[in-house]
């Protein structure tokens, strides 16, 4: 994307204007990131949880296509590119202070949401029952 294109977003203000106020001041973290939740949009199943930089959550609100922030490669990431599992966006929703946001997002391969080939990323449960450090498959 061209820096000519990119338009950042507002930087936060006070407390009570970002809470109660109507415009968009995502508030990025040291490394300019922001949480993204992400779940299906019909199901309200928990799909993944990422980041997002300014550049991806923009892309995201300007095409309706899911993109993220890999941390792991440092890099822009349009999820389901090289997968064919888009995430195309229903509804975004940011949380009280703007630092996390929640994507429900209908997913074109839903068995491919995961790298692993899974619907989800969320497919072990911790047995609480036993010593809290076995992962259980579901």
């Amino acid at each position: 994307m061209s820096a000519a294109a990119f338009v950042p977003f507002e930087a936060p203000t006070t407390k009570a204007a970002d809470e109660e106020g109507s415009v968009l001041r995502p508030r990025f973290d040291a490394a300019g990131l922001v949480t993204a939740v992400v779940t299906d949009a019909e199901s309200g199943m928990l799909l993944m949880v990422a980041h997002m930089d300014a550049e991806a959550l923009d892309l995201t609100i300007r095409t309706g296509i899911a993109h993220y922030h890999s941390r792991s490669r440092g890099t822009l990431w349009k999820k389901g590119e090289t997968s064919g599992a888009l995430q195309s966006v229903r509804e975004i929703r940011t949380d009280c202070d703007q630092d996390a946001v929640w994507l429900k997002v209908d997913v074109a391969k839903p068995e491919d949401t995961c790298h692993t080939g899974r619907a989800t990323c969320f497919y072990r449960r911790i047995d609480t029952a036993g010593d809290g450090r076995a992962l259980l498959f579901d």
